[in-house]
């Protein structure tokens, strides 16, 4: 599907082989990311129905395998051919944290159980889209040592920067900005008032010690850093 703009829309790929479980998934994506296309698949075998499209997250159901399975190295070696760039989360029906462990380590970028709940899934599914890496348990293999409530899972890495924490709310803000979203369409996404979307972008940008916006999304893609971004007008 494109815009009218001739443009892409962003596009998520949802592999899950139960039917209620895959139909659930999308249809709370389509809700959460408005002007998304997602394209539902029952395994890697239909990878090659969204060739060509701007592909920008890959959900990817442990359906109960271990991570260092041969079926599942060979489900993450067919998504890294076709869609090397995009991130995977990986869907999963136990909180064991060493599963969880091994899968950041082998490039996973989202770590979600079945146990979560909804808002803070959704919360570390846009930290996802923004660049980041979320897991629900303090772990070390994140880069941090542990800590409490909704900020020990809340991280964003980058090849060039210091690890920065961030609240879900942020999370939120730095999807938005990836998606090139004004502070007035973030407002009215999220629910906030413009003032407040001012104070996360603040905060953000005092985290990331960048100066504007613009800033903050070339760090988020690896582009800039706090040494050769240029100073704010």
């Amino acid at each position: 599907m494109l815009r009218r703009t001739g443009r892409p829309a962003p596009t998520g790929i949802v592999i899950e082989p139960h039917t209620l479980a895959r139909t659930a998934i999308v249809t709370l994506l389509e809700r959460e990311l408005a002007g998304w296309t997602f394209i539902d698949m029952t395994s890697t075998a239909d990878l090659d129905k969204a060739l060509g499209m701007d592909i920008r997250l890959i959900t990817l159901d442990l359906a109960g395998r271990s991570v260092s399975s041969s079926s599942m190295r060979a489900d993450l070696a067919a998504i890294s051919e076709r869609y090397h760039d995009a991130p995977i989360a990986l869907l999963s029906d136990t909180d064991d944290s060493s599963i969880a462990t091994q899968a950041l380590q082998m490039g996973i970028r989202g770590f979600f159980t079945t146990s979560l709940p909804i808002e803070i899934a959704l919360a570390g599914l846009r930290l996802v889209l923004a660049g980041g890496v979320f897991c629900p348990h303090p772990l070390r293999a994140v880069g941090s040592a542990p800590q409490t409530e909704a900020a020990q899972f809340m991280r964003l890495r980058t090849d060039d920067m210091s690890h920065a924490d961030f609240t879900p709310r942020e999370a939120d803000v730095l999807a938005e900005l990836q998606c090139g979203s004004s502070n007035k369409v973030i407002a009215g996404k999220l629910n906030l008032s413009g003032h407040t979307v001012k104070m996360h972008l603040q905060h953000i940008m005092r985290k990331l010690q960048v100066q504007n916006r613009t800033e903050v999304v070339a760090r988020l893609s690896g582009r800039g850093s706090p040494r050769n971004s240029p100073a704010a007008p």
